[in-house]
């Protein structure tokens, strides 16, 4: 069912401190973005293929990242894997008793909460 990792994002507190650490590994900074409608200011690290690693820093402490920063601190705070069809993908899980996060189209794609995978966010990303 699952394709590849299509990216990976870390949450952290401070973009600005965390920046020159991933570039210490040898990353190299591809862009920085703001998503208001997420609360989060990012800084994506391409892979390579169409793969990122991607830094969040919290815009405020009751957004989600900031709520997840202050029950877990610094971290890994979701993974999206790509998959062929994500209304199939859906399905499946919802059959198997998977607890899914559905979203609206226009919000980004649904995830499979953390509640059901061990703790992790993973977000479903439909790719062909």
């Amino acid at each position: 069912m699952f394709k590849w990792i299509d990216h990976v994002i870390i949450a952290v507190n401070s973009l600005e401190q965390a920046i020159p650490t991933y570039e210490k590994l040898g990353l190299k900074l591809d862009r920085r973005a703001k998503m208001a409608s997420q609360g989060v200011n990012q800084a994506f690290f391409n892979l390579g293929s169409g793969h990122y690693l991607e830094l969040v820093e919290p815009l405020g402490a009751e957004t989600p990242v900031g709520r997840f920063l202050s029950r877990r601190g610094e971290g890994l705070y979701l993974i999206a894997l790509a998959v062929a069809d994500v209304s199939e993908a859906m399905k499946t899980f919802e059959g198997q008793g998977i607890r899914t996060i559905p979203v609206e189209p226009e919000a980004g794609a649904p995830f499979v909460h953390p509640g059901s995978t061990h703790g992790v966010l993973i977000q479903l990303i439909e790719r062909r």
